[in-house]
């Protein structure tokens, strides 16, 4: 029996060309998405710093409590009953005369009440 041969038969066979690749993809990929999905997993778990470690980057935190109350205490000061809808361009629409069609209206509204 010639070793060389066998080892040509072998590699010309339907199952060496087609088999032997597809499983070194499936477990070859198995691995390499494994090794993926650990360092997205790794950066999700990021650290947190404290408050120390903050300042001493020159990082301020603020209070969330006091800016919410602020922005609450500017739209408290608005006048909520004498808004105005402003309306604007379509897409087909152009919009300078859109916006020259609206100055002439509002013009003639503010003409009316002045009246």
């Amino acid at each position: 029996m010639n070793p060389n041969g066998s080892l040509r038969k072998l590699l010309g066979s339907r199952l060496f060309r087609t088999g032997v690749p597809f499983l070194v993809f499936v477990v070859g990929g198995s691995y390499f998405l494994q090794q993926f999905a650990s360092i997205r997993y790794d950066f999700r778990q990021g650290k947190r710093l404290s408050k120390e470690e903050a300042e001493s980057m020159g990082l301020k935190q603020v209070d969330v409590k006091v800016v919410t109350q602020e922005i609450f205490k500017d739209i408290e000061k608005g006048d909520l009953d004498t808004w105005q809808n402003i309306r604007g361009p379509r897409p087909w629409e152009d919009s300078k005369t859109f916006q020259a069609a609206e100055r002439q209206r509002a013009r003639q509204s503010d003409e009316q009440k002045q009246s």
